[in-house]
This record gives C-alpha cells, sequence and structure tokens, in this order.
C-alpha cells in the first residue's frame, strides 16, 4: 500500500526529532550540523526556488481565465477584507488568553534575568532592524510594493509583494487586449504551469528526507529544557491560542460560508500544514499549499493563484495572535500593567504591521518591536522570549498557511469557484 504525502512527511519528521535527540544526548552536535541539517536547507532552497515562477505563471493564467476585471475588484476586496477580520480575531483571541492565564506571572526573577542576559544579543539585532523600518515615511510600505526592475523582484524571495504586483498589471494587460492576440501568451504560461506542477511532484519526493534533516538540525540546536521550562507557561499560551484559530475560528468560517466539513478540509491541507510547521516558512510552503487546495480542496486556479501568494505575504494570523501573547508576556515579567486603551492600541498596531512589514527580514520578530515601541514596553524585554522563539514559528506557521487555505476556500466559494467533492480530480503527489 502506498503511503499519502502527509503520512511520508510525519514519519520524516518524527524520525528527525528521535534522531535529534539521540544525537545530542551522544554530543554529536557537530555531525548533524556539518552532515543532516544542509539537506534540509538545500530542501527549502528548492520550494523557494520554484515558488515565484509558480505565483508569476499560476496567477497570469488564473487573471487571464477571469476575462473581466470587475471580477479582480470583487475577488480583491473580498480577500482583503477577510484577511483583515482572521488577523483581527487572532491578536484579540491572543490578549485575551494572555490577560485569563498571565503566563508572565510564572516566570521568576532568576530565570528572567537569566534570559535577558543570554539573549540580549539576538534582541537588539532585531531592535535595530525595527528601528531602520520606523524610521521610514508613512507610506515606505506603499513604494517598496512597486518594483523598479521587476527583473532583480524576482530573484529575492522578500520582494513577493513585488512580484505579485507585476504579475497583475501583466494579467490585466492580457485581459484588456483582444482574445486572438492574447492566446498564444495564455497558453505559453498554461503550458509553463503544467511544467512548474511537475517539478514541484519531484522536488516533493524528497519532503521525508528534507523534513528529516530540519527536524535534527532543530533537536540539536533547540536551548536546554532548563531555559524552555521557564517559558513553558508563555508557550502553552500562545499554542491554545493558535490551536483556537486552527480548530475553531477557520473551521467555523469555513462551515458557514462553504459548507465544507473540517475532515475535508484539514485532509485536503495536511501536507502543507506539515510543511509548514517543518520549514517555518509560507513562502517555501506555497507551492504545496498552491497545489494542495487547487487539487485536493477544489478551489479554481484563479482563485487560489491570486489569494494564496497574498496570504503567504500580508497574512500572518498565527504571528499576530503571537506578537499580542509576548506584548503582554514581557509586560506582565517587567511588572508593568497594561490598560483597555493600551491593549487596544496592540491590536491595532499588530494588524497594521503584518501588512505593512511583509519586505522585512524577521519579520515576525521586527513587528513585535514595534508593538513593544507603541505599548510603551521596554524592548530589551524581547530577550526573554527568544529561547522558545524557534518550535512557536513553526506552530504560527502552520496557522497562517491554514488561513490562507481557509480564506481561498470562502472567497472561491463566494465567486461560485469552489467544487463539489464529486467534482474535484484527486492529483496524487
Amino acid at each position: 500500500m502506498k503511503l499519502a504525502l502527509h503520512w511520508k512527511i510525519l514519519i520524516g519528521m518524527i524520525l528527525g526529532l528521535l534522531f535529534g535527540i539521540f544525537m545530542k544526548n551522544i554530543g554529536m552536535v557537530g555531525a548533524v550540523t556539518d552532515w543532516i541539517k544542509p539537506f534540509g536547507t538545500i530542501f527549502i532552497n528548492l520550494l523557494k526556488m520554484i515558488a515565484v515562477p509558480l505565483i508569476v505563471v499560476s496567477l497570469i493564467t488564473g487573471l487571464a481565465d477571469l476575462k473581466d476585471i470587475s471580477k479582480l475588484s470583487k475577488l480583491g476586496g473580498r480577500t482583503v477584507a477577510l484577511y483583515l477580520f482572521t488577523t483581527v480575531t487572532a491578536v484579540s483571541i491572543g490578549l485575551v488568553l494572555a490577560n485569563v492565564i498571565e503566563p508572565g506571572s510564572y516566570i521568576n526573577e532568576v530565570s528572567r534575568d537569566t534570559l535577558l542576559t543570554s539573549f540580549t544579543g539576538d534582541a537588539n539585532a532585531k531592535i535595530q532592524l525595527a528601528e531602520s523600518a520606523k524610521n521610514q515615511g508613512p507610506l515606505q510600505p506603499l513604494v517598496d510594493v512597486v518594483p523598479e526592475n521587476f527583473f532583480q523582484a524576482l530573484t529575492d524571495n522578500a520582494s513577493m509583494l513585488k512580484v505579485i504586483l507585476f504579475t497583475i498589471l501583466l494579467g490585466i494587460g492580457i485581459i484588456l487586449i483582444d482574445e486572438k492576440k492574447s492566446k498564444p501568451v495564455v497558453d505559453f504560461f498554461k503550458g509553463l504551469n503544467e511544467v512548474i506542477l511537475k517539478i514541484i511532484d519531484i522536488i516533493m519526493l524528497a519532503a521525508p528526507i528534507g523534513v528529516f534533516a530540519l527536524m535534527a538540525s532543530l533537536m540539536v540546536e533547540i536551548p536546554d529544557f532548563t531555559t524552555l521550562g521557564a517559558l513553558a507557561i508563555y508557550g502553552l499560551t500562545v499554542v491554545i491560542g493558535l490551536m483556537i484559530m486552527t480548530y475553531v475560528v477557520y473551521p467555523t468560517l469555513l462551515y458557514s460560508f462553504t459548507k465544507v466539513g473540517p475532515r475535508r478540509f484539514f485532509s485536503a491541507i495536511a501536507p502543507a500544514q506539515l510543511l509548514a510547521f517543518s520549514t517555518s516558512s509560507s513562502a517555501a510552503t506555497l507551492p504545496v499549499t498552491l497545489e494542495r487546495v487547487t487539487e485536493h480542496l477544489g478551489v479554481d486556479e484563479e482563485v487560489t493563484s491570486f489569494v494564496l501568494p497574498l496570504g503567504a505575504t500580508v497574512n500572518m494570523d498565527g504571528t499576530s495572535l503571537y506578537q499580542a501573547v509576548a506584548a503582554v508576556f514581557i509586560a506582565q515579567a517587567m511588572g508593568i500593567n497594561l490598560d483597555l486603551t493600551t491593549q487596544l492600541m496592540i491590536v491595532v498596531t499588530a494588524t497594521l504591521a503584518s501588512i505593512g512589514s511583509a519586505a522585512v527580514p524577521s519579520a515576525g520578530m521586527v513587528m513585535l518591536v514595534i508593538v513593544l515601541g507603541q505599548a510603551g514596553i521596554p524592548e530589551a524585554g524581547l530577550a526573554l522570549i527568544f529561547a522558545i522563539d524557534r518550535p512557536l514559528d513553526m506552530c504560527r506557521t502552520v496557522v497562517n498557511v491554514t488561513s490562507d487555505s481557509a480564506v481561498a476556500a470562502i472567497v472561491g466559494n463566494s465567486v461560485g469557484k469552489l467544487r463539489k467533492p464529486a467534482e474535484i480530480e484527486e492529483r496524487v503527489l
């Protein structure tokens, strides 16, 4: 019996975790870093390598199939509205949980001082990045979206919004010219799209090995469990919030608007979720997310090719929820009381930051520095959460990808582009 892709990835993940723990216990951390970790890096690079070509080609073919500019505006409006709604919901849930559980009250003074001392350097690096972002004008994020050189933007995965903007303009141009003239261009991109999808199939053959390497390297590089133990309640608070978003908010929204049940939804996107957990990158997971949502969830490509790349760039529900919990946790640990007005400002700042910092390296931490500054919380407190950031980053990336997939299905259904289960042609990876 042939195992499904998500089972292969899950097996690779478990074996990688066990292997990493074993190698760390016998003192062979260097061997994993030198000989195992590079295979994980290669796998992520392969996924990122194909992500931008896939976005360009699939978005052009999707827009060309719309054949009507008004459909594009309807698609864009509904997508942005849903992304904003889920982001505000995520931040609000994070704030409620942080106030109810009060994770900052569980960290003692010794642990706090140890964490502040150990991770001050890491925190300062992120603070400097945030300072350069804060010194820019209010419209700089808008300026950053417009590429001065499209081909240069193609070489940088951090410039995905620039690529999306140019590709949308190209797609609009194709719609506006005579169909006889546009047909050769559309046929070329449709053929290229099939080629790229086949390349993704080939890359995904290496997924279990890549995931094994990523998990093994994670386990040997993770801080000691004593350090993690001091942050256990904080980590648990974030995970509870992420689980509420994943298993309550999205399934409820999805069933309310599309009648798609949780079982169908999660079985369709499981490989993308596992890959998101392993790679901690929405961009690296995007090729698989596109394939799963289109072929297995049944959303037409003209919708997924627009909604999912945009979501991978600006929709960060998991990150926004984590920022809300982290901000309150740091304030509690440092004895700072946050009033209702300040916490409402955290909702606004975290929501806007998730949209405005799409091109910023290490966006999650940089955005958090901005949120802390706006709330009047010492930015040096960032050092308190570095020890546990990598495992939480893996979890919040799963939520980001799940959110993108749910929104794609809801938007697809609203424009009549969500197929029924009987109409879906299963394509085995």
